[in-house]
């Protein structure tokens, strides 16, 4: 269990964050945006459950913020698995089948698209799909660190965040009346 008794430390005026491991980095290290990113689409994902009205998506979404700290808690560790002395938290093949899970219900009972969806329709859908943009974003930078060279990153966080950001356009329709009051792309409509 955590306990934050004290919420200022002092040990970032530097400019430099710790991550699990210890080890310091410079705050706008690569790995400190992955799950920083993710922090963000956490908090979003907390305002958007604010006008979702259908309590089995807004419970989805209440898990779903438990796994981004598991996601967050993944990525701040850059050390493998065999050079800790404690087993770290890892996203896990069942995190990414539950969301997987997720979007089979809820995609089950929506029209198939014929076109793109613009983001809008109703405020929790516009949320949903804002939140979208951000696990897009949490996906790009978690794979340019992936990239990196001396850099480690669970192929299953990568895969959690791309399953989510799917999940999140579904339940974003979802919340468009099942789809029926999603805001339809009309190429070259404006020409």
């Amino acid at each position: 269990m955590v306990t934050l008794n004290k919420i200022y430390t002092k040990t970032g005026d530097d400019g430099t964050t710790a991550l699990v491991s210890g080890e310091r980095r410079v705050k706008h290290d690569l790995r400190v945006e992955a799950y920083g990113t993710v922090d963000e689409l956490n908090a979003f994902i907390g305002a958007a459950r604010l006008d979702v009205a259908d309590p089995n998506v807004d419970n989805m979404l209440n898990l779903i913020q438990n796994d981004c700290f598991d996601l967050g808690a993944d990525l701040a560790n850059p050390q493998s698995d065999s050079d800790v002395e404690f087993e770290p938290l890892r996203v896990v093949d069942t995190q990414v089948s539950k969301l997987e899970g997720y979007i089979d219900e809820l995609n089950a009972e929506l029209s198939p698209l014929k076109s793109f969806v613009l983001p809008g329709g109703s405020r929790a859908a516009a949320n949903l799909h804002q939140a979208r943009t951000i696990a897009r974003r949490a996906e790009r930078v978690a794979t340019h660190l992936a990239e990196q060279a001396n850099e480690e990153v669970n192929p299953l966080a990568i895969k959690y965040l791309n399953r989510l950001s799917d999940f999140l356009f579904v339940a974003a329709r979802w919340c468009n009346n099942k789809g029926a009051d999603d805001v339809l792309w009309i190429p070259g409509k404006n020409r």
